[in-house]
């Protein structure tokens, strides 16, 4: 009795230790983005490059588009669907830093245009496109102060070049911004001498270099110069776009150190200085909205008026039943709506949108979707509309069964194909105009066989939701 009194309690034991044994093989994990990265004194920084981005078109285009100086071999970064949708192209770049350790007048390389490069820089030039740059996965920024603000606005990317008159000639020429200023803030971490990225700008600038005798690796260039420590301040003699020109392409980096910690350093990214644009929409918004709804309420006083105005005038009880105005949309309420399927399939495609809006904001509200996570928050709204499509499916039969309708499978494939149909449609016709452009916007012919993996994924779940 007293051996097999102890049993409980030996299975009790064995059980904890399996459990112990388990927790010591659990493997943590982190959102992307979230966890930092420490940098000693001397580690390499690699700069990636993204794509071109203009104001003026909504093309964009890969950063190795244009002639720029390219490393020995061009590596792409993992990239999520929602990357790929947003037309981002991750790859890295011929720029390498140390940390904490100033770099001054550094050659890329040299380039001499053809009338083929030189045309595609002016196109870009003309399109102010900007050039995007990322490390430690924050954007690269230029900043400048507004004076009616008096606080430094950050824009992304630099511009490739600019038009302008040169030395007093009418014509306008186009300059190539071919000398980068990095300036990269950190935070230091006294006890560990550790630091932390948490700032990454850039002043652009176009500079003619210019050098004696021929040119070779170690030919110095008499406009930048580290061991003179002359370095590029101004554009006075900038670089001109034009056919057999010869460009050489130059970067200082410097090393500031900040008191903005790394959990902050997204914020004035993020800083909107809009404010009195974004007050007046959102007024202009109030306004639109209680002038529709008392335009509306003042019809339906009117009319509600004009019927029991009519209701009070009658004089004999047979008159009063007799059904005229408001008194016939009894007859309406359980009658069948006509296209009542079409119906449906709206209602359906109203609660997956609404769904997947509403998941997504709360995933964003708990910081699921990082900004540093470029692509997330596509690539989770895509997922999401997918999962949806089961509240879809049940939500157009539903109603259906409720019209006493008998062929509820129809109307789920209705819901599954209709609207995804279209904008599939509409979206292939524009990924292939996008593709005559040979903008890196194009989606490529793997990504859109996954998303019509995802449309069959919709299809199937809505199918089988009932």
């Amino acid at each position: 009795m007293e051996v097999a009194g102890r049993r409980p309690h030996a299975i009790r034991l064995f059980v904890v230790f399996t459990l112990l044994l388990l927790f010591t093989t659990v493997h943590s994990f982190y959102l992307p983005g979230v966890a930092p990265q420490d940098f000693f004194k001397g580690d390499l920084l690699k700069v990636k490059v993204n794509k071109l981005t203009s104001v003026k078109t909504q093309l964009p285009y890969s950063y190795y588009s244009l002639p720029y100086c390219k490393p020995e071999k061009i590596l792409d970064s993992a990239e999520n669907l929602g990357e790929v949708l947003r037309g981002d192209r991750i790859e890295n770049s011929p720029y390498v830093f140390k940390m904490r350790e100033p770099q001054m007048c550094n050659v890329v390389c040299r380039i001499t245009l053809n009338a083929k490069d030189a045309k595609e820089f002016k196109e870009k030039i003309d399109d102010d496109y900007r050039v995007n740059m990322i490390l430690d996965n924050l954007p690269l920024v230029v900043p400048y102060k507004r004076p009616d603000l008096d606080a430094w606005i950050y824009q992304h990317g630099f511009a490739v070049g600019f038009k302008g008159v040169y030395t007093g000639k009418p014509d306008e020429k186009y300059f190539i911004n071919n000398h980068l200023t990095f300036t990269v803030k950190y935070h230091k971490d006294e006890e560990t001498d550790a630091a932390r990225i948490v700032g990454f700008e850039v002043k652009p600038f176009s500079v003619k270099h210019a050098y004696e005798g021929k040119w070779n690796d170690k030919t110095r260039l008499s406009t930048c110069d580290p061991h003179a420590k002359r370095t590029v301040t101004s554009s006075e003699s900038p670089q001109e776009v034009e056919d057999k020109k010869e460009i050489i392409f130059t970067y200082d980096v410097e090393f500031q150190e900040s008191e903005v910690k790394w959990a902050s350093r997204w914020d004035t990214y993020l800083y909107m200085a809009d404010d009195q644009i974004h007050w007046f929409s959102i007024v202009n918004s109030l306004m639109i909205v209680l002038f529709l709804s008392g335009m509306v309420a003042m019809i339906m006083l009117r009319t509600l008026y004009r019927d029991i105005s009519k209701y009070n005038q009658l004089e004999t009880q047979e008159e009063a039943q007799e059904e005229t105005g408001w008194k016939l949309v009894h007859g309406d309420v359980f009658r069948p709506p006509m296209n009542s399927d079409l119906l449906c399939v709206y209602v359906g495609t109203g609660v997956q949108f609404l769904g997947m809006i509403l998941v997504t904001m709360i995933f964003a509200a708990l910081g699921f979707l990082s900004p540093s996570n470029r692509g997330g928050l596509m690539t989770a709204m895509l997922l999401l509309w997918v999962f949806m499509g089961l509240f879809a499916g049940y939500a157009s039969a539903r109603l259906y069964k409720m019209f006493k309708g008998t062929e509820w499978k129809k109307i789920t494939l209705q819901t599954a194909f209709m609207f995804p149909g279209i904008l599939f449609a509409i979206f292939f016709v524009l990924n292939a105009l996008i593709w005559g452009e040979e903008s890196s916007g194009a989606v490529p012919f793997g990504t859109m066989f996954a998303l019509v993996l995802l449309w069959f994924g919709i299809f199937s779940s809505t199918c089988f939701c009932r």
